[in-house]
């Protein structure tokens, strides 16, 4: 009996694509050419990554949590250890870097896979079939 989270076209589940950056068509890892840059197609099935209207959303979102986040967490460690500037420095941008584009890769992956699996796309009306 297939999992009830499982999705019966074989494709992976939302999170699964996002974590592992798998194309949410045949699941192959093909979904990134760069650290955030997807590819324009996938490399096993075809699928046109390009079809879909990610834009600037995850972005902007990432950009306030997890500056605020950050933020909150420098003046912690600052109230309480009072280290030098450079410590900071060293602590929080590479840490702010890394935070970013992973979460990046997430957000992007996850609102990929979610438009695919709704089929939504650029110049589509949502559901139909691309040979309506």
């Amino acid at each position: 009996m297939p999992e009830s989270n499982s999705n019966p076209e074989g494709q992976p589940p939302i999170g699964r694509a996002a974590l592992f950056g798998l194309c949410p068509r045949c699941g192959a890892p093909t979904l990134f050419e760069g650290p955030v840059r997807f590819a324009p197609r996938c490399r096993a099935c075809g699928l046109d990554f390009g079809a879909y209207n990610v834009g600037d959303g995850p972005a902007a979102f990432l950009t306030l949590i997890i500056g605020a986040l950050l933020i909150v967490a420098a003046l912690l460690v600052d109230f309480a250890l009072e280290p030098p500037l450079w410590v900071h420095v060293i602590l929080w941008v590479p840490l702010t870097v890394a935070a970013v584009v992973l979460g990046l890769r997430l957000a992007k992956a996850a609102l990929l896979a979610s438009e695919h699996q709704r089929r939504a796309a650029e110049g589509r009306l949502a559901g139909k079939d691309e040979h309506d």
